[in-house]
């Protein structure tokens, strides 16, 4: 338990200290420098064909697609007797997307506008809510899979969808990172609960 909570306090405190450097200014070269490579590389040739794909990775990751993931998930779980496993999925999820809505309204930061945006937004930018979600879930199935293929199939779709995020102009490269720790912070605290592969 000490050690789960930890892991959480660690995350919370490196959460408040990147929104910290965001505001005071310090991660300025960063976010800018990066969005406007995201901006410059989408405005391409090749780029005006990724970001189809980009779009297709951010609203899977978004909270309509992630409800219906999670639905099928928790379908299969049940179905393969596995009613903890998915008891325990729905309840990390459920806890993991108040922390973010939470923490959202507690920092209240506006949305870049660096680049135009290709996504509809209508909530605060830190942290973000498909980083931290994303792992959440991708890296909860990873768990309950167990299997090495399992956890490169959750890192790939967990970058790539945090990648859309910058691609698409809403949400800083810090915004995206946070989230992620946020996310992983969340998921190690939950960890203590993960019931057994095989019950």
């Amino acid at each position: 338990m000490l050690k789960g909570a930890g892991a959480l306090a660690l995350a919370l405190f490196c959460v408040l200290a990147i929104a910290l450097m965001q505001r005071t200014g310090w991660l300025d070269g960063l976010n800018i420098g990066l969005m406007e490579r995201a901006g410059a590389a989408r405005d391409s040739i090749v780029g005006q064909h990724v970001t189809p794909w980009m779009r297709s990775a951010s609203a899977i990751g978004g909270t309509a697609g992630r409800l219906i993931l999670l639905a099928l998930s928790l379908g299969a779980l049940f179905w393969a007797g596995r009613r903890k496993g998915a008891l325990w999925l729905a309840a990390m999820m459920a806890g993991g997307t108040a922390l973010n809505l939470i923490l959202k309204q507690i920092f209240a930061a506006p949305r870049p506008d660096l680049l135009p945006h290709l996504d509809n937004v209508h909530t605060y930018s830190f942290p973000s809510g498909h980083a931290a979600g994303n792992i959440m879930f991708f890296g909860a199935l990873a768990l309950l899979i167990a299997r090495p293929a399992g956890y490169w199939a959750a890192a790939a779709m967990i970058a790539l969808i945090g990648i859309s995020r910058v691609w698409l102009g809403v949400h800083w490269p810090s915004d995206v990172t946070a989230g992620w720790i946020e996310g992983l912070g969340w998921l190690a605290f939950c960890r203590l609960w993960l019931p057994a592969r095989r019950g």
